[in-house]
Parts: structure tokens; sequence; C-alpha cells
């Protein structure tokens, strides 16, 4: 149980929420598989292999929204939307028009939604009730707001917001490569995606490349900044800063997965060792980020 792309939020009212509270809201907005002519259901499930909706851990509260949606992809529709305009048009001795033929789509859609396959997925979250944070294992900020957008369905009150530094990530990030210096607990690793700010937004990117010579700092002078970083904090996790401070492509190291793997006889004691270790890092991590971003902003 090792989150790979995280997005942090503000959470306002973190404190008052306890596995026990937050184990009964989501109870009350259960996943439902799709039927008839549904789309798409989101809702809350287990998250992990028993029942339980929520795992809690030294303030760290684990929880998972799942996702079910048809597949009736749009080739589909179109050959039988194709199929029942011949034999309409060959009947009548007209050609459909624009307005039938949206109709015509529509009821074809409408006739296939029942016979869809389904496929499921499942995004995972903390919360992090001492530093009064959300922490979103996404993908892509859609994803993490499709998370957020139920929780705020599920709990009344809740305020969730986006985490925003005095110091912006790309300007951080410029900075350390123009200066050649990572913030301290911090190196600079071997990925880079360097963009410039005017209208052509031309774009480079390194992938396991030395960031440390003349062609980098080049780039900057010519007005590029850095919107995605390779780094590496305390020889303990290594992860890709963005532009939008996603942290993403983490990576514990070895000397974490050892301290891990050590102590678990059970699946359900590795789970349980694995996010007590998770939680305990990246919390130190998120701190660490903000602390180099010159904190949180104020509202």
């Amino acid at each position: 149980m090792f989150f790979k792309n995280v997005f942090a939020y503000r959470i306002q009212i973190a404190a008052a929420i306890t596995a026990a509270s937050l184990s009964e809201a989501l109870a009350s907005k259960l996943l439902v598989s799709c039927a008839g002519l549904d789309k798409q259901n989101k809702g809350w499930v287990p998250c992990r292999g028993d029942d339980r909706m929520v795992f809690e851990s030294s303030g760290h509260i684990i929880f998972a929204m799942g996702a079910e949606t048809k597949l009736l992809p749009a080739s589909v529709i179109n050959r039988f939307t194709k199929e029942r305009i011949a034999d309409i048009e060959a009947q009548q001795g007209y050609k459909v028009g624009r307005r039938e033929l949206k109709d015509i789509k529509e009821a074809i859609t409408e006739e296939l939604l029942p016979r869809a396959f389904s496929t499921q997925r499942v995004t995972f979250a903390w919360i992090d009730t001492k530093a009064g944070r959300l922490i979103i294992d996404a993908p892509s900020v859609g994803r993490a707001e499709e998370l957020i957008e139920l929780l705020h369905k599920t709990i009344d009150g809740l305020m969730v917001k986006s985490i925003r530094t005095e110091i912006s990530p790309v300007a951080a990030m410029t900075d350390w490569l123009a200066g050649d210096a990572a913030p301290a607990d911090f190196t600079i690793d071997r990925d880079l995606e360097l963009r410039a700010t005017g209208e052509s937004h031309a774009t480079v990117r390194y992938a396991k490349h030395a960031l440390d010579g003349e062609e980098i700092l080049a780039h900057i002078a010519a007005g590029k900044r850095s919107t995605r970083l390779g780094m590496t904090w305390n020889d303990r996790i290594s992860f890709v800063l963005t532009e939008q401070m996603q942290i993403k492509r983490i990576e514990f190291l070895d000397i974490i997965k050892e301290e891990s793997g050590t102590q678990a006889d059970t699946a359900e004691e590795m789970f349980e060792l694995d996010f007590t270790l998770m939680t305990g890092e990246l919390a130190k991590l998120i701190n660490s980020l903000l602390d180099v971003l010159g904190g949180e902003m104020a509202e």
C-alpha cells in the first residue's frame, strides 16, 4: 500500500473526523453497480481486502472511492447507427436528417448500454487529521477532483482547498536549477521538463540526464521555466515535483522497503505496516516541500 502520484489538499474539519465517523459517513454512499441506462456510478468501497471502509493509524485514515463505467466505445455506437440509418433510408427512400440522426444515435446508445460490459477503478486517499490534510493518490487533477466532489456530498460542511505556497513550484524549481543547489534535505535527480513562457510553449524534456550542464542554464536564460523536476528527499523517497505541486512517480527507496518487509507475517500485517510507514514518510516529505516553498500562502 504505497501511493504513487499524490495531490495534497487542506481539509478544514480534519481534526473533527474520526475513523468511526468517517466510516459511518462513507457507508451512506456506497458504490452501486451500473444498471439499465447508467453510464457511470461512483461511491465508496472498502479500502482493503475485508469489508472495512477505513483503516486508521496514528491519526492517518485511509479510505477509497470506486467508479464503475460502462464500456461502450463510440465506434460500436457509430456502427450500429450506420446500420439503422441504412435500413431507414432503404425503407423511406430519403436521407436521414441531422436531427433524426441525433435521435437515432441516442436510441442506439440506450439499447446498447444495458448489454455493455463494465470496468471498475479505485482511487485511494488518506486524511492526516493532525496536519489537516487530504492526500489523494491520483494520476490527474480531474481524478482527484472526482473524489473531492463525492466527499463533499458525503460529509456536510466539509471544506477542501488546494494548498498554495508562498513560492510557486515553477519559480522554486527553476531557481534550484539555475543556482545548481537543491534545498536542504533534497537532491536533484536526472528528470526535468522546461517550458517556454511565451506563446510558443516550447518544451524540452530530459530523462535520466545530467542536469548540471551549460545547456540547462542556456534554456533558463532563454526564458524557459521548470515545470517538472526529479528529486530525492533524505535518500528515502524519490519523486517528480510538478508545476501543480503534484508529487508524481513516488518511489520509496530500499531503506524504507526493508523496514517494511522484515516485520510482516500476513497480508493484513503488511497492509498495516506499509500504510503506517508510508503515511509517516510522506507526511514528513510534504512538510519539507512546504518549507522549501516558503510555507502555505495566507488566506
